[in-house]
């Protein structure tokens, strides 16, 4: 399956310029710094920033921030360019949400992603996903020294001159897979979501494990059906709080369910006119498992998913 740019999932796709070749040149990154027309996207407490309207749901992106707020610069992310404009992430830590508008509210991503213009969403996801890890990497994990940022913001390194040890931004590969055996789709629920939704399989992948052999082993360990075929999809960045999600397609026999490893609540067979009449909710339509869900029902269906009338879909979670 051939993936366009246009078809990207949710929170990925063309939002920024990266201009990785910024990210060493200090006297680049000290002027776009200074420089009024630059961007800063904050992010408070791990939530982000948004405005809300009565019209709509947008970002947060100020390129005045220093008026409103403390912050340090040494202590910002360059994300890349928006339209030649340096455009950088900010924690900031403030006990309450700082004075950048009536109409600017701190809200969980994973909630209001798919409110959001896709662009946006992206934007919000990366600076997250940075800070985030930014946070949590202030420590040398080789000899506890305090690690200081460098590539501006991409890596951290250890202050100990006799360490030196370097650390990038961690990514956690987890596979996402709708296993079918044709006419029939096998979802799960886990205890904490809404009541009555249900997902596809996922799990992250392991040491020394294949993306393939992580799909198999989690699909038998969650619900005991055993996949024959396996085929990449696609794949979406998923920060809560550092995952990769790695779609895939999957067939089975149609087999007996057993949940074997108690991850799961239910998992059951569901087929198209099961959706269709809304016996189950469905996750949001901004996620990975979504789309999967939906390619697999269009295929064979007369009637899109989303325009069938009577489906639900549950927001929060995954």
């Amino acid at each position: 399956m051939t993936i366009s740019r246009s078809d990207a999932n949710p929170l990925g796709g063309p939002y920024i310029d990266r201009v990785v070749h910024w990210r060493k040149d200090e006297t680049r990154l000290r002027a776009a710094l200074e420089d009024p027309r630059s961007l800063f996207v904050p992010v408070w407490r791990d939530q982000c920033l948004v405005r809300c309207t009565r019209e709509a749901i947008t970002a947060c992106v100020v390129s005045d921030l220093r008026r409103s707020v403390q912050i340090d610069l040494s202590d910002v992310v360059l994300l890349g360019a928006i339209e030649q404009r340096a455009c950088f992430a900010v924690s900031l830590t403030s006990p309450e949400l700082p004075p950048l508008g009536d109409d600017v509210e701190a809200r969980d991503l994973r909630s209001i992603a798919g409110e959001l213009p896709a662009h946006e969403a992206g934007l919000l996801a990366y600076a997250r996903a940075m800070l985030y890890w930014r946070e949590r990497h202030r420590f040398c994990g080789r000899c506890s020294a305090p690690m200081r940022a460098i590539q501006a913001g991409h890596v951290h390194q250890c202050t100990n001159p006799e360490c030196g040890n370097q650390v990038f931004p961690r990514i956690d590969p987890a596979i996402i897979v709708l296993v079918t055996d044709g006419e029939r789709a096998l979802l799960g629920r886990q205890p904490s979501w809404p009541p009555g939704r249900y997902s596809t399989i996922a799990g992250f992948v392991e040491p020394g494990e294949s993306l393939e052999d992580a799909v198999m082993r989690e699909v038998k360990e969650e619900t005991g059906v055993t996949v024959e075929t396996v085929s990449y999809h696609s794949s979406q960045p998923w920060p809560f709080p550092s995952s990769l999600m790695l779609g895939f397609m999957a067939t089975a026999r149609a087999q007996p369910i057993r949940l074997l490893d108690g991850e799961l609540e239910d998992a059951r067979w569901v087929t198209r006119e099961q959706l269709a009449r809304g016996e189950i909710g469905l996750p949001p339509a901004h996620s990975i498992s979504f789309r999967l869900i939906e390619e697999w029902y269009d295929s064979k269906a007369a009637t899109p998913l989303r325009q069938e009338p009577h489906v639900r879909m549950v927001s929060t979670n995954r």
